[in-house]
């Protein structure tokens, strides 16, 4: 039983040496990159973590289920907010019906549909008359989509969250980036799994320094 006992506290202390070891292997310049100008974060409290996105990226479409496992069990001080990327003329549009979907408290009812559709079927949905067919299907009023796509507020969100991604010299989806300080992607850090457990170190770094 004495031995017993002590193989559990071994291999606990084992685990945790490891875990220790693994949060210190993340380098600055190899497994992430430090902003010299850090960008605005939505909120002064907490640490927020922005996952950029575009919806017609494969390897968005498939990193998507990590992340909200990984958002699920955040801790409370993080503020996990998505960015619709407009990198291309071509994304704009998406990044315009993310924001006008959000505007009207429908973006649940169609957040999964737009990925399916866009990264998996490519289909062209390419127009705010051709969004507003598509998201009809979901009990989105058309009309109401389009009046609020093309509205004075979206277009501001939208120039908002791509001045930020330009700050940070984002160049490539998905791209998480950590308190406006830090970016992290899986041609950084190795892989999907990997870009968030950089994520949550860097997350736990912040949160430690704010203290």
């Amino acid at each position: 039983m004495i031995r017993s006992f002590g193989s559990v506290v071994f291999l606990a202390a084992a685990l945790l040496v490891s875990g220790v070891a693994n949060a210190q292997s993340w380098q600055d310049g190899k497994h992430y990159r430090t902003l010299d100008n850090p960008v605005r974060t939505a909120s002064d409290s907490g640490v927020e973590v922005a996952e950029v996105f575009w919806y017609g990226c494969p390897h968005c479409y498939n990193f998507k289920p990590l992340a909200e496992a990984w958002e699920e069990k955040a801790p409370e001080y993080v503020n996990y907010v998505r960015l619709p990327a407009a990198l291309g003329q071509s994304w704009e549009p998406h990044a315009y019906a993310f924001y006008a979907l959000e505007a009207m408290g429908e973006l649940d009812k169609v957040h999964d549909a737009l990925f399916n559709a866009l990264a998996g079927e490519r289909r062209p949905l390419n127009s705010a008359e051709t969004l507003a067919d598509f998201v009809a299907d979901y009990g989105v009023d058309a009309q109401e989509f389009v009046d609020t796509y093309n509205s004075f507020g979206v277009r501001a969100r939208v120039q908002q969250a791509q001045s930020k991604i330009r700050g940070a010299r984002i160049t490539g989806t998905p791209t998480m980036l950590v308190n406006g300080k830090y970016v992290v992607s899986a041609s950084m850090a190795g892989s999907h799994e990997n870009v968030l457990q950089v994520v949550e170190y860097l997350a736990e770094q912040e949160q430690a320094g704010a203290e």
